[in-house]
């Protein structure tokens, strides 16, 4: 009678990958001969372990096992009329199946995190060797509008990364949605984390995904910190003389805003608490900055000149006083010697 794999790792003919792989993990763990030094039996448990978990882990093996035994497994078995598969035999190191199973080159890199093992009596000498290290962080521009920042949302990011498979050794592409809670008042540069949902692989630690807040460009507004500025057009006469314009805001309102002083180039009005939600307080708000794009005409006439001229430089109109004319008389004598 040929060998039981499924009784090495003590589970039924019913059991999944995931159960094989968690029954691998246990007595590989448990057996392996650094931690039983000089013991054959743990050796030879360790090794048989690692040749059933060698076979059940390959969906061809396992198929061929469950249906034609070890025998079958060993000897190989027509797949049709004119195929047979190759006879199987175990690489005979059960330290390799061992590394290849937990990743990275030190077999006991994974024994703190999945094993109960005394640290200072068995792996004193080993501690922060061959420990997976972490990929760099992935990070990836999270583009919102003025609109998203002001009311807050929430965002559905599409990933696209490597995922190992069942077996251990192979990975797959898919797809994964990343759920962001967007935040009233989010600043650009807000970073956003989600650990370890980059590419797996068996050497490493999974990178983790960082979102990094930036403002879409607006049609309207721009955002300095907390404050929202807007840029108003205004032609010369109504910078000169005041108006009222009339302020789009982002939640649909419209402010009407008296402007009664001149409008010289860098002057702002400032409306408190109409900008941005602020991060640590949303229900408090920055304000709304106005700047002035005061418009020239682009052709004035002599009469529109004269009439800025009378306006605006009246002495330039008043008529110069000339001097009196004096009649002397001379008479003849002012001319004898």
């Amino acid at each position: 009678m040929g060998k039981d794999y499924y009784s090495v790792l003590q589970i039924t003919r019913s059991a999944k990958d995931a159960d094989i792989k968690q029954a691998y993990r246990k007595i590989a763990l448990n057996f392996h001969p650094v931690k039983n030094p000089g013991d054959r039996h743990a050796s030879d448990r360790f090794r048989e372990s690692s040749e059933a978990y060698d076979v059940l882990s390959n969906p061809q093996r396992k198929a061929i096992y469950d249906q034609f035994g070890e025998e079958g497994l060993k000897s190989g078995v027509p797949l049709d009329k004119n195929n047979w598969s190759d006879p199987y035999t175990f690489c005979g190191d059960p330290h390799k199946v061992f590394h290849e199973f937990f990743g990275g080159d030190n077999p006991f890199s994974d024994f703190y995190k999945h094993a109960e093992l005394d640290k200072s009596e068995n792996f004193g000498g080993l501690a922060g060797r061959g420990r997976k290290k972490q990929d760099p962080p992935i990070e990836r521009d999270l583009m919102l509008s003025l609109e998203e920042v002001y009311h807050g949302c929430i965002k559905k990011m599409k990933i696209s990364r490597r995922v190992m498979n069942d077996d251990g050794h192979t990975s797959s592409f898919k797809e994964k949605i990343l759920t962001i809670t967007v935040k009233r008042g989010w600043r650009p540069g807000t970073r956003i984390t989600f650990e370890q949902e980059g590419d797996q692989g068996p050497n490493s630690i999974p990178a983790d995904i960082v979102f990094i807040v930036k403002d879409k460009p607006h049609p309207i507004f721009r955002r300095e910190a907390s404050n929202l500025i807007y840029v108003q057009k205004i032609p010369l006469a109504l910078a000169l003389i005041g108006t009222t314009i009339h302020v789009p805001t982002l939640d649909g309102r419209v402010l009407d805003i008296p402007i009664t002083d001149i409008v010289k180039p860098g002057f702002t009005r400032s409306v408190p608490g109409e900008g941005m939600p602020l991060v640590e307080d949303p229900n408090s708000k920055g304000d709304l900055i106005i700047e002035f794009d005061i418009e020239f005409p682009k052709y004035l006439n002599k009469d529109s000149k004269d009439f800025i001229k009378k306006a605006l430089i009246p002495n330039a109109y008043k008529k110069e006083e000339k001097p009196k004319k004096q009649n002397i008389q001379m008479k003849s004598s002012d001319f004898e010697d």
